[in-house]
């Protein structure tokens, strides 16, 4: 008679290589039953948004194919985790649950009284490291504190990869329990949307799940890494790893991505200097973590508590011109686009877009932060709280604020044949060069050739640089006068 089987609840670590929890169960010598919960319940104010129940639809599908592969079945639950795990140990018989550790606020809350409930009850419960170098609160500062501030942060995680696990590899077979318990269906879910299918760009640029995160990566250390260190600041060019959906999803581990790049240095693929600047982007991941467990609050507090009398404005209407990608900023503009085509947008673009909205506009940055979480296919709480906090001002380690990014410049350098723009903003193709990231600067015969008529083809700039500029740095003085 088999043993009772050990429940592997899968949340963030959507794969079967490099999954500490399922290598453990699979150590244990019983059956294993995985499970993922839709769990709405427990998400505060940061349920999963559309794009990413898009990516999750198709990275469970993913999922499940992998685990059939070595004789195992992905079971489906909706509902409150800890509800659905009693459910199904009531079902089962099961003795042991076993995760891979998440970090938001939220779910350490939620993972903290659900293992306390299953140890009283006899319920063994562990948990593992599966999406992280380094959790937060093994890199400390000389006193013992949290860093704020990302270099000596990323020189202290480095100082510890000697002692860095290598990638788990996958299991081999499952022992498959007596009798697998009921599972929803996907398409019960309804995850992905249908009318209209807004998505429908998505899966022309991305391939959810492990083959499609290997792949990439493979792709990456083999044909782009040594161009890594500038092109990755070039929106027009295929410059970057692309992985940071599969990342969030845990299609892949950071573990994997950071050995396979130093073997690709090892064995001469990459330079050391690719490497160690692609590597260092990991280390920002790694940093965003460490900020929102050490101060849980930078979703939706800022950091630097001066901006909290920061004068934000309330502009609807400014609001809807940036998420449409019609601020008449070309490069904006684009990168607006790109986000809603494709689920996603180049790093470089999205400081600049960040910057426009909440130094050109003075929108509060919960807004930006608010559409990317809905919009963005590796929408990510502590990449995206951080990231925002840093452009607005407000946040550790964060651009200073009167770093002000000049949309039309921006553009000029890093994307300057308009390759980007011309691909999202496709009214301004015929522009030239000269004029494709400042077009109320092109004289009527060249906006004629290029067929263009400003405010009825393309709009006008909803506002002007210079005056946006002056307004802003007005509003950081004032609360510098105040503090």
């Amino acid at each position: 008679m088999p043993a009772d089987p050990i429940i592997v609840w899968f949340r963030q670590d959507l794969r079967i290589a490099d999954n500490p929890a399922l290598v453990a169960a699979v150590d244990a010598g019983a059956p294993v039953l995985p499970v993922y919960v839709l769990d709405d319940a427990t998400s505060s104010d940061w349920r999963m948004g559309g794009a990413s129940r898009w990516w999750l639809h198709h990275a469970l599908a993913s999922l499940a194919d992998d685990l059939k592969g070595i004789n195992s079945t992905l079971i489906l639950r909706q509902g409150n985790s800890s509800d659905v795990l009693d459910q199904l140990i009531d079902e089962t018989g099961a003795q042991s649950v076993f995760w891979n550790r998440c970090y938001e606020p939220d779910a350490i809350s939620r993972d903290k009284a659900l293992k306390a409930g299953l140890l009283d009850r006899g319920i063994e419960a562990r948990s593992f490291n599966a999406s992280l170098l380094f959790e937060p609160w093994t890199i400390e500062t000389k006193t013992g504190g949290p860093y704020r501030v990302f270099s000596p942060f990323w020189r202290a995680c480095m100082g510890k990869t000697a002692g860095l696990e290598h990638a788990y590899a996958k299991p081999k077979n499952l022992q498959a329990p007596a009798s697998w318990p009921a599972s929803d269906t996907l398409s019960d879910w309804s995850l992905t949307p249908t009318s209209p299918d807004w998505a429908e760009g998505f899966s022309k640029m991305w391939q959810p799940g492990t083959k499609g995160a290997l792949d990439r990566l493979s792709r990456f250390l083999d044909d782009t890494i040594n161009d890594y260190p500038d092109a990755r600041d070039c929106p027009g060019v295929d410059g970057t790893s692309g992985l940071s959906p599969h990342l969030h999803f845990g299609d892949i581990g950071p573990r994997q991505v950071y050995w396979a790049a130093r073997d690709a240095a090892d064995d001469g693929r990459a330079t050391d200097k690719a490497v160690k600047k692609f590597v260092a982007e990991l280390g920002w991941r790694e940093f965003s973590y460490h900020l929102l467990y050490h101060f849980p609050a930078i979703p939706t507090d800022n950091f630097q508590d001066k901006f909290d009398d920061f004068p934000w404005r309330q502009d609807d209407d400014g609001l809807r011109a940036w998420q449409r990608g019609m601020t008449g900023y070309p490069m904006v503009d684009a990168g607006m686009r790109q986000l809603w085509q494709t689920g996603w947008m180049h790093n470089r673009v999205r400081m600049i877009v960040a910057s426009f909205l909440v130094k050109h506009l003075m929108i509060h940055w919960h807004e930006g932060e608010k559409w990317f979480w809905d919009t963005l296919v590796d929408a990510d709480l502590a990449n995206n709280a951080a990231s925002w906090q840093w452009v607005a001002g407000s946040g550790a380690d964060a651009a200073p604020y009167f770093r002000i990014f000049n949309p039309i410049t921006q553009g000029q350098k890093f994307d300057a044949n308009g390759d980007y723009i011309r691909r999202y903003v496709p009214e301004l193709s015929k522009l030239p060069d000269k004029y494709i990231h400042s077009p109320w600067t092109a004289p009527e015969e060249v906006l004629d050739e290029a067929g263009i008529n400003l405010g009825t083809d393309y709009p006008d700039p909803v506002v002007d640089h210079s005056d946006a500029r002056t307004r802003a740095l007005d509003g950081y003085q004032e609360i510098r006068k105040a503090g």
